[in-house]
Order: C-alpha cells, then structure tokens, then sequence
C-alpha cells in the first residue's frame, strides 16, 4: 500500500491517496503488450518488451491462438484483489472484452472467467449465454446451475445487443458490416433496426465500402 506523508509539528498524517488512485487507475493503464514470448505455456506467457519481461495469465483459447508465433502483441487486462494483482492476456481483443463482462457477474470471478475461456471460444459463451443454453454453460469446470443461469440472466441482453448475427435472408456478415452494425448500437439503435439498414447499404452498392461510408448510409436509411 502506498501513502503520502505529511509532517505536522505534532504528528504524522498518513494519507492513503496514491494507493486509492492507483486501484481506481491500474486496470486501465496497460492495454497491450507487445514483444517476444520469452515463456509460453497453455496457462501463462511471458513477454519481454525492450527487457522487461510481463508475466501475463492466459486462457487455452488465447494459447491456440499464440502457440505457433515467436512475438506478438496481446491485450491485456490488470485484475485486482485484496491479495494479489494479476496481468491477464488475450490473442484478440474480443476475448478480453467478453472475458470483463464475465468477470462482472457476481460470482464469477476471475479464475472461472479464465476457465471458461479455455473450454469454450468466446463466440460459443456468447451464443450459449444469449440462447439460454444453461446445459452447455455448465459443461464447464466451475460452473454450476445457477451460476449459468445468473449468467444468462446479467449478460443475455447486453451480449445481444453487442453482438449482431446474421439471421436476416442472404445478409452475409462481413468485418466491415460488423463493425457498422455495432457502431449504429452503440448509438442506441435496436439490432435488428441496426442489421437492416446496413443490409439496404450493401445490397444498393455490393461494392466494398469503407467503415465510415457503410454507417453514414446506414443512418441514412433508418
């Protein structure tokens, strides 16, 4: 724990304000690292960046991703507890972001995150959890009946909203409509509205279109 000193005549204050700031700080301060897997194992790599060695936890999803590769970059998430501060890394940053949404149910911690992305891709939790597929959910080491269903229950509508599918007729998702589709629900527009008008865009002009190109048509066409 850090603290600031101040000295009075009498007595000295100690003031526990840089260790408050560093726990509001710290998990935002490193987004990645990048350098050489100076150490790789399915649970845990070690990276050196210009010698300094980051010694990152890592999910078997994020090693199938890395295993063949020599460097790289990785995002990366700092998990702190009373006891410990963890370096988590992801091979992509979707994994690091379903991996936060887990993490924020009660009950799930870290570890079990960790878990989870290691029996499972991050697109199959993401279907499972927005299905309602609480027998699939507890096919993982560490989760139970109900925390599946407290799973579902936090994450099924935030995870249908950020992830757009491709239900609709001869709509093909590609990157870039992706992209789009996310960026028009980020701007509060439904899924299903957001799809639409991006599947107007690219049936009117099949032509690749940039990112930008493709969601100023599309709020065009809501």
């Amino acid at each position: 724990m850090y603290n600031i000193i101040y000295l009075s005549s009498h007595k000295t204050i100690k003031v526990k304000l840089i260790a408050f700031f560093l726990l509001i700080l710290q998990p935002f301060m490193i987004a990645f690292v990048k350098g050489i897997f100076a150490v790789k194992t399915p649970a845990r790599i070690v990276v050196d960046v210009n010698g300094v060695g980051y010694d990152l936890n890592i999910s078997l999803n994020t090693y199938s991703a890395i295993s063949n590769k020599e460097s790289g970059q990785l995002f990366t998430y700092l998990h702190i507890t009373e006891n410990a501060h963890t370096l988590y890394g992801f091979a992509e940053l979707i994994e690091k972001e379903l991996f936060m949404q887990l993490i924020s149910v009660s009950g799930v911690g870290a570890s079990t995150a960790r878990m989870m992305l290691s029996g499972m891709r991050p697109d199959e939790i993401t279907k499972a959890i927005v299905q309602g597929n609480t027998k699939q959910l507890e096919s993982i080491k560490g989760i139970g009946k109900k925390s599946a269903e407290r799973l579902i229950v936090e994450l099924r509508d935030k995870l249908s909203k950020q992830t757009p599918d491709s239900t609709l007729p001869g709509f093909n998702l590609q990157q870039n409509d992706v992209d789009a589709v996310n960026a028009l629900i980020s701007l509060g527009i439904g899924r299903a509205m957001a799809e639409q008008a991006v599947k107007k865009v690219v049936q009117a002009q099949p032509d690749n279109h940039s990112l930008e190109d493709i969601i100023k048509q599309a709020l065009k066409n809501l």
